[in-house]
This record gives structure tokens, sequence and C-alpha cells, in this order.
């Protein structure tokens, strides 16, 4: 188990170096097949390097988590009495099914 992290760990950096000596490409096509590197400098990593797509996707996953977490603390504080079902506010503004009908739908997040 600990030969396998050091094996990916090795295998998942890059000396800054490297980019000096005109490596840039092939570190950069490496990233797109083999996944995120760790760029070391001075043996501390520098920082690290990951697809766009990978990218996209961490960032779509924070804003999940994020999304969550505010979902849960709203659901914590929550009091039952605050609350109104669609019918009933539908119903308080005397709005009704065909009245909303040929507008679009809105994702509330």
């Amino acid at each position: 188990m600990v030969t396998d992290n050091l094996r990916s760990i090795i295998e998942n950096t890059v000396p800054i170096s490297n980019f000096n000596k005109g490596m840039a490409g092939k570190i950069f096509a490496d990233v797109r097949s083999n996944g995120s590197k760790i760029v070391i400098k001075n043996n501390v990593p520098e920082c690290v390097l990951m697809s766009p797509e990978q990218y996209i996707e961490l960032m779509d996953k924070i804003e999940d988590m994020q999304l969550m977490l505010l979902a849960q603390k709203r659901m914590a504080n929550d009091t039952s009495e605050k609350l109104h079902s669609a019918d009933a506010v539908m119903k308080e503004f005397n709005i009704t099914d065909g009245d909303l009908d040929g507008w679009e739908d809105v994702e509330i997040e």
C-alpha cells in the first residue's frame, strides 16, 4: 500500500526544470492523457497542472458542495410555520396552472 502511494507521487510529479528543458508539450500531453501533475520547485510543490475538463469538474463539485452545505444550514434553521406550499401560494395570489402555461421552467438554486 505504501509503495502504491509512493509510486503515485513519483509518477505524478514534474520538476519545474523540465519546463526549461523544452518538455512543456510532453508534460501537457501527459496531463491530458493521464491526469493532473504536481510541479515541484526546490523540492516543494509549486502548483498543480490539470486539464480544463478536470478543473471544471472540480469547480462544479465545489459549487455543489457549497450549495449542499447552504441547504443543510437552511434546513437546520427551518421552522415549518415559515414554509408555504406552491399550491397555497398559487391559491393566495389567484394563480392557476393555465396562467403558467407557455412560460419556461425556471431552475431555482
